[in-house]
Order: C-alpha cells, then sequence, then structure tokens
C-alpha cells in the first residue's frame, strides 16, 4: 500500500501502533510520539523510506533489532523522554542520520554504537546519567554539536579532539573535575557551555579559547 509521505499520530493515545500503519511502505516521515508506548514492533523494517521517526515522550525502555533496516533515515531520530538504557547494535547501520535524540533517558554509558553513525551531525544526550563517553566518540567526524547537560561526567576522553567539525559543546549541570587540554585545539569550536558546573577549576586555556572568538560559558 502506498501512502502520503507523513503520517502524524502525535498524542492519539495509542498505546500501541495499529498494525496498518505498517502498510504504509511510503512514509517519508512517522511521528509517534507521546502515546504511551512501551514497545516497537519489528515491524518498523517495512518503513524502508523512512527520512524521520519521533518516538519521543513515550515508555519504550528497548528498541527491535529491526531499527537498524531503516537506512534511509536521515534527518531525525526522535528517542527523548523514554525508559532506554541500551541501544541495539543494529543503530549502527544508520549511517546516513544527521540527528539523534536520547536525551531524558536512563543511559549511564553512551552507547559504542553511537560512534558508528558517521553522519551524525548532532547528538543529544541530555538529563541521562552518563559518568563517562565511550573513545568510540571520535569516529563521529561530522559532529557539529554535542549537548551533554545534566549529566554525571567529571572529565571527557581526550578523543574528543577527533571531533574536528565541533561547534558547540554543552557540559552543563555536569559534576565535573578537569577537562583535557585538547578541547582548546577543537579548530571550528564556537561555543562551549559550562554553566552549572561548580566542581571545575577553570583551565587557563579558557580564556585562549574566548580570545580567539569561542563563546564560553561559565
Amino acid at each position: 500500500m502506498s501512502a502520503t509521505a507523513t503520517l502524524n499520530l502525535w498524542k492519539r493515545h495509542l498505546r500501541s501502533v495499529p498494525a496498518e500503519v505498517w502498510d504504509h511502505t511510503g512514509l517519508t516521515v512517522l511521528i509517534l510520539a507521546d502515546n504511551g508506548l512501551a514497545e516497537l514492533s519489528p515491524q518498523i523494517a517495512k518503513l524502508r523510506s523512512l527520512r524521520t521517526l519521533d518516538l519521543g515522550h513515550n515508555q519504550l525502555s528497548a528498541l527491535p533489532d529491526a531499527i537498524g533496516e531503516l537506512v534511509d533515515l536521515r534527518d531525525f531520530l526522535y528517542l527523548h523522554d523514554n525508559r532506554l538504557a541500551a541501544l541495539p547494535p543494529s543503530i549502527k547501520r544508520l549511517q546516513k542520520l544527521r540527528y539523534l535524540n536520547i536525551s531524558e533517558n536512563q543511559f549511564s554509558i553512551l552507547p559504542d554504537c553511537i560512534g558508528c553513525m558517521a553522519g551524525l551531525v548532532e547528538l543529544r544526550a541530555t538529563d541521562n546519567q552518563l559518568s563517562s563517553l565511550p573513545d568510540s566518540i571520535a569516529q563521529l567526524s561530522n559532529l557539529r554539536e554535542l549537548h551533554l547537560r545534566n549529566n554525571s561526567l567529571r572529565t571527557l576522553p581526550v578523543a574528543i579532539a577527533k571531533l574536528h567539525e565541533l561547534r558547540q559543546l554543552d557540559l552543563r549541570g555536569n559534576p565535573i573535575e578537569s577537562l583535557p587540554d585538547v578541547i582548546a585545539e577543537l579548530p571550528k569550536l564556537e561555543k562551549l557551555d559550562l554553566r552549572w558546573v561548580n566542581t571545575l577549576q577553570p583551565p587557563e586555556w579558557l580564556d585562549a579559547l574566548e580570545d580567539r572568538g569561542c563563546l564560553v560559558y561559565r
């Protein structure tokens, strides 16, 4: 069955996705936000034309491996405000995806599979329980925005030096005790947000960042 390009089922109190949705194989945008969904059917794999998928504001504690079949998903994947603590390894197949939001979940570590999503331009992982970032973050060579507000980070890996396209780094509300000097060498950094960070002795290189035009909020 063909379908219109967009199907907006936002806040319909569905509790589960109607079976007929999976027949709309021509969909490019599917919005299922705010429906009390506790699971997502593996039949999501049938929607191979999807470019945007919004699963935010639900009750998902896991995603099916089948989500890795959506290899044309390239615009947005919203997973914020759920109960996720892990992602299926198959998600690394979403090589074209530019925007991923996993904020307001239960992640204590950033899944390594995210490091394989080479197309990411913006990653939002705010309001979780992240205590560290994996070195695999260095593989996100196209990343321009990294939002990590309100986690449990005490430092960042030196591997962040590989993020040569990074423009914005948001570390607000983390108990950061030290930052690697390599942050000062990120060539395109325009904004470093350290507000509500009360545990950091400001490194000297913050002044050098500001002198070159980077906005440092502290």
